[in-house]
């Protein structure tokens, strides 16, 4: 089904904000713009006082401009982007594939920023967490798998740049490869394995060397529980 105008304008917008480089922890005019943004999505899901309405556009109005004006992002595609969001703000979840064989992690390199991560993405609606991780890895690697345990569930945005503007939590899945060859996807322009002391420049917003390490540790204690921020 092809997109429409305003679904382009959506998704040309993130591959924008992927690109803007933030510090390690969110700015002030970042929290303050998400919470606003947040307040005022979930008020107009649940109001439907007519004045209420009123306020809490005007709120979505005001994140939309403290953020364009801190970004090159235009006003106009922030504040459609911020309408898209329906329903009570919540974080979203990105969930990864931990996939290591003869001691070398599995990486796909996003054509996003030319970086490497361990394969994932958003999470869909309707679908098992497990298949979900699944799908992701097949998808993006080539590699169909069998998720184990959890590695990690994570804070996305505490850690790396840049930053999105949506709060989202990162699910780590450590996985069994069950058979494949590398296949790159519209979304990675290549697929491989990197020794954990020679790894690539890593697309830090999807994968980072906490992530790595932490990955490290369960292969070699298989007791151990999940990390949790």
């Amino acid at each position: 089904m092809p997109l429409s105008c305003r679904q382009e304008r959506i998704i040309s917008w993130h591959k924008q904000l992927a690109e803007v480089h933030m510090p390690q922890y969110a700015p002030n005019w970042l929290d303050v713009a998400r919470e606003l943004q947040s307040l005022a999505q979930t008020g107009l899901a649940f109001t439907t006082g007519y004045y209420d309405i009123q306020r809490y556009t005007r709120l979505m109005e005001i994140a939309a401009e403290i953020a364009a004006a801190h970004s090159d992002l235009p006003q106009e595609q922030l504040l459609d982007s911020f309408f898209c969001q329906a329903g009570y703000a919540t974080p979203k979840i990105d969930v990864r594939g931990a996939v290591v064989r003869e001691g070398k992690i599995l990486l796909v390199q996003e054509k996003v920023d030319g970086r490497w991560c361990m394969p994932g993405g958003w999470a869909d609606v309707g679908e098992n967490p497990s298949a979900m991780v699944a799908r992701e890895v097949l998808e993006e690697s080539g590699f169909t798998v069998v998720p184990n345990k959890i590695v990690g569930v994570y804070d996305a945005n505490r850690v790396g740049t840049p930053l999105e503007f949506y709060h989202a939590y990162k699910v780590v899945f450590l996985c069994e490869i069950i058979s494949g060859s590398p296949r790159p996807s519209d979304e990675t322009l290549a697929v491989d394995f990197f020794s954990f002391g020679g790894l690539p420049l890593l697309s830090s917003p999807r994968t980072d060397a906490r992530h790595l390490l932490e990955v490290q540790e369960h292969l070699s204690d298989c007791s151990r529980p999940a990390a949790f921020d």
